[in-house]
């Protein structure tokens, strides 16, 4: 069944670790007296820039700015469809200098960025299905920035509301495997939210706590290959069972700040 998924080549803007650190608290896995082995993540996330590359995908990079540990979670920056770029604006005061840093990337690439007013924290709330853009809110992005995105963006924007602090943005709670189908978790949302996902969504595959919790669903897929936290086993032999490529990459480091591979991810479209 794995024939018949079909890999689409990616871009990828991604930021290099060198300032990563967990500095402060702005979700329930961090702990600032927990330390980051820096050697660690730098490997790890090297680790997952090869897997891209050897999966066929362009990579390209920011460059990383002291005084900015989070800044190597480039999804947060912005959410590009169609390649208009709807910028960020964090919750977090301490995260708020990084979009200056995404902007200026994106416009020396000759993008134009539209800079919300409203709370939104780049793809780690806003994934692109498609077709139209499922929105997180709860815990960071707003729904005032979900109506925003969709002036921006001209495509439709479904909301989702986000129950569970550990499950803080949409991207670990869910992602997108291909044009027709997701992976979720449903205790992450709620009642209401789980209802519209299992009506756009009725053949998804659903991950359990624990792969969650496991980051499981900070996963990256291109249509074939799921980039994947190896923990999350059940989900991964799930994902096969459907036909999917699983391509374990550790990046534990990160799972202290509260992120992983997706969150590691910025694409272009």
């Amino acid at each position: 069944m794995s024939e018949s998924r079909v890999r689409r080549p990616r871009r990828f803007l991604v930021c290099e670790p060198r300032h990563f650190a967990v500095q402060y608290a702005i979700n329930p896995w961090m702990n600032p007296d927990r330390p980051v082995d820096v050697d660690l993540a730098q490997e790890q996330w090297q680790a997952l820039i090869g897997a891209y590359r050897a999966h066929g995908h362009t990579v390209e990079s920011v460059e990383p700015v002291p005084g900015l540990p989070d800044m190597v979670f480039s999804a947060n920056a912005a959410f590009v469809v169609d390649g208009r770029v709807f910028g960020s604006l964090f919750h977090a005061a301490e995260r708020r200098p990084e979009s200056v840093h995404y902007d200026t990337w994106f416009k020396a690439a000759g993008y134009d960025v539209h800079r919300p007013e409203s709370v939104s924290e780049g793809e780690g709330d806003l994934v692109w299905t498609g077709r139209y853009v499922l929105a997180g809110t709860g815990f960071r992005t707003t729904r005032e920035a979900h109506r925003e995105a969709q002036e921006f963006l001209g495509h439709p924007v479904i909301g989702l509301t986000l129950v569970d602090p550990y499950f803080y943005h949409l991207d670990t709670a869910l992602f997108v495997l291909d044009d027709d189908n997701v992976c979720y978790y449903p205790e992450a949302f709620s009642a209401g939210s789980r209802e519209v996902l299992r009506r756009l969504f009725p053949d998804a595959v659903l991950a359990t706590r624990e792969d969650a919790m496991a980051f499981g669903l900070n996963s990256v897929s291109d249509g074939r290959n799921v980039f994947i936290a190896p923990r999350a086993e059940a989900l991964a032999g799930a994902l096969a069972d459907h036909g999917y490529v699983p391509v374990p990459v550790d990046l534990s480091e990160f799972h202290k700040a509260g992120g992983g591979i997706k969150c590691c991810t910025q694409e272009i479209r």
